[in-house]
């Protein structure tokens, strides 16, 4: 079986939903619930017994030692995250907890269970960290997509502590031994994801008839990658990555924001169209966020050439299946949309011109 932990947040679920779709390979997913972290991401595992779900932090080193100590993983999956920057502008301790001390504690319990492990079951072990290419900075316009050898230049506290993250990972690998893996990904949409990032909140706040809020002039660049995708993608490395190496994995659809608001817009108007004005009309351009990067981009060249992986979704089929996927879930949209959420919702967006 395998650890993967933050498995009920988007991306987690989306793994473990797919991994157990594919393989009888046995999950234990470690989850400690938090805003983003949702049970019904997992509804249809509920009777399956090759799901065992813990409810648990990353951050507890007692609790890491008795999981691998009673269920012997051959590899660690770490989803674990707080991830979105606004929340990381807002509040940077929770980051500074979760993504640097909680992978420490997470790199600590798999370094002891991994160096008591026989010969054969310590070669064949992994620890997988899943980061993203914030980390390598902002790119200018013209500059070539971010590789692997890209300099890490982090410019939000999310960023920087992925990027700290990242190199305690490395330097596991490097002092210890410790067979590890990392993967850099674009920015991922589809099922599940919390609607406060862009994809989401903009098809929520269509199907409600509320404002479409663009940071700035909606011109900031970004890769998308089906979360799908993403899943196929660090399956493959688990399965044939080198440890010690790096591999990003992106969408190859380079597109500004407002472009994006546009595709959801012009795709509602066609699957649940308003009874008077476009979608379009609800959009309103809000103050920019602080230190906003303007491009992201990532080069998947090295996943495909060594290890045959490349996306299956354009973004047009992807964005597609997602607008769809939401539009024929309205219950789980209502449920994840809590006075908590709502209070974010506020906190972040209110005073914006």
């Amino acid at each position: 079986m395998i650890l993967v932990t933050g498995g009920a947040g988007f991306i987690g679920a989306n793994f473990v939903l797919d991994w157990l779709a594919q393989s009888d390979e046995a999950v234990i997913n470690l989850d400690i619930l938090s805003y983003a972290g949702n049970l019904e991401n997992l509804s249809t595992l509920v009777e399956d017994t090759r799901h065992i779900f813990v409810k648990g932090d990353i951050g507890d080193a007692s609790l890491l030692t008795d999981l691998l100590r009673r269920y012997r993983p051959r590899a660690i999956v770490n989803f674990a995250a707080e991830s979105h920057v606004d929340r990381s502008i807002h509040g940077p301790e929770d980051f500074i907890q979760t993504n640097i001390v909680g992978t420490f504690r997470l790199l600590e319990a798999g370094r002891g269970y991994w160096n008591a492990l026989d010969e054969n079951a310590k070669r064949d072990f992994r620890f997988l960290q899943v980061s993203t290419d914030e980390v390598y900075g902002s790119l200018a316009k013209d500059a070539p997509a971010f590789n692997e050898a890209h300099r890490y230049e982090p410019n939000s506290p999310y960023s920087a502590t992925k990027a700290a993250s990242d190199h305690l990972v490395r330097a596991y690998h490097h002092t210890y031994g410790l067979p590890v893996l990392t993967t850099n990904c674009s920015n991922n949409y589809g099922p599940y994801q919390f609607p406060e990032k862009l994809i989401p909140l903009i098809i929520v706040n269509a199907l409600a008839g509320k404002p479409l809020p663009v940071y700035g002039d909606g011109q900031q660049v970004r890769d998308w990658l089906y979360v799908k995708d993403h899943c196929s993608a660090i399956r493959r490395v688990l399965e044939a990555g080198i440890p010690g190496q790096i591999y990003n994995i992106g969408g190859w659809n380079e597109k500004p924001n407002i472009d994006i608001i546009h595709t959801i817009c012009a795709l509602l108007d066609t699957l649940r169209p308003r009874a008077s004005d476009p979608y379009r009309n609800l959009i309103n351009f809000v103050t920019d966020r602080p230190g906003h990067d303007r491009r992201y981009a990532i080069d998947a060249n090295k996943i495909e050439r060594e290890l045959g992986w490349k996306p299956a979704e354009t973004f047009e089929t992807g964005i597609r299946k997602t607008v769809q996927w939401y539009l024929g879930n309205p219950s789980w949209v209502a449920n994840v949309q809590s006075g908590a959420y709502r209070t974010w919702v506020e906190k972040n967006y209110n005073g914006r011109t």
